[in-house]
């Protein structure tokens, strides 16, 4: 078993909860870690627990009701996660809402791929990509087809049908990157200016070198915490980064997928006709698509945030 999932499981206990949280509100330098690691352990397990079993749920489910199982499991986990950093989450009932908004009307030619999420100034979606992620969000809505783009494995998808939205360019752990010299035409910006550009979600850069096939470079450091622009297929543990400035996106993965998970959870419950119609009929691209997403997040996104909890632990 993935040492990640075994991790979690292993936190659903009240004295291993309690130790864990103990060690999280140490590290915060809380005034009294052990009496609020007691007060928070019971809610902490029951989210991973919440969790789990509407990931168990919905992978035995048919897609048709899988998007709102997979959503509320990881509205569960990225609960705990947060339990683990603000100990008095909720602060305010504002943090209950999503934190996004969905087109409320559909129009006639309506496509998937094409609809927009809005995101909101509070709730759940602002609030745990700042306080796990450290990140703000830097649009104010974004399209599905967008999102998608800089999903890795749903690169193939794309290629498919002749589009190519993502490029290997290294390797998780690893020093070295290479980056095609194109990608400085499609960002507009000299390698000088690229450089500056990435150099933000990376380990300081040793060095760069530039010719008119490629630009590779050394950091200091392996690539171990990942976030957009450049983001890791769970497979190969290659870091992909995005071909066009169009869908350059500078946050973290586990938001794209709440945005997605989010929309989708709308259209399944709201939207009757269109669900419906999608799984009978199969009338167009959206179909393949958001199936394979279905298939990617149910396993993905427990990993990505059990992540979180697995790199906050300590021997105990």
């Amino acid at each position: 078993m993935n040492p990640i999932i075994s991790f979690v499981n292993y936190l659903q206990s009240q004295q291993t909860a309690q130790s864990y949280l103990c060690h999280c509100y140490t590290q915060l330098k809380l005034p009294d870690p052990e009496a609020k690691s007691y007060e928070n352990c019971n809610a902490f397990i029951y989210y991973l627990n919440h969790g789990n079993r509407f990931y168990q749920q919905g992978r035995k489910s048919d897609p048709f009701m899988q998007p709102i199982l997979y959503f509320y499991g990881m509205v569960h986990f990225i609960k705990a996660c947060l339990l683990t950093k603000r100990p008095n989450y909720p602060e305010s009932t504002n943090l209950l809402a999503h934190g996004v908004t969905a087109r409320k009307r559909k129009k006639k030619d309506y496509t998937f791929m094409n609809d927009e999420v809005k995101v909101q100034h509070n709730g759940l979606f602002p609030y745990f990509s700042e306080h796990l992620y450290e990140q703000t969000i830097p649009f104010e809505k974004r399209s599905m087809k967008h999102l998608l783009a800089v999903i890795p494995e749903m690169n193939q998808l794309f290629q498919f049908q002749g589009e190519h939205k993502m490029v290997p360019v290294g390797k998780q752990y690893s020093k070295l990157l290479e980056f095609p010299a194109h990608l400085l035409d499609s960002y507009h910006l000299t390698d000088t200016a690229f450089i500056r550009r990435i150099q933000p979600y990376l380990p300081n850069i040793k060095y760069y070198d530039y010719d008119d096939r490629m630009i590779r470079m050394e950091v200091t450091d392996p690539v171990k915490k990942v976030t957009g622009p450049f983001f890791v297929h769970s497979s190969t543990e290659q870091l992909f980064f995005p071909l066009k400035r169009e869908d350059y996106l500078s946050i973290h993965e586990v938001m794209v997928h709440y945005l997605i998970l989010y929309n989708l959870s709308m259209l399944c419950r709201y939207e009757t006709e269109w669900w419906g119609d999608l799984f009978v009929a199969k009338p167009d691209i959206d179909y393949p698509f958001i199936l394979y997403f279905l298939e990617l997040t149910s396993t993905k996104m427990p990993l990505l945030l059990g992540g979180n909890l697995y790199d906050q632990r300590k021997k105990l």
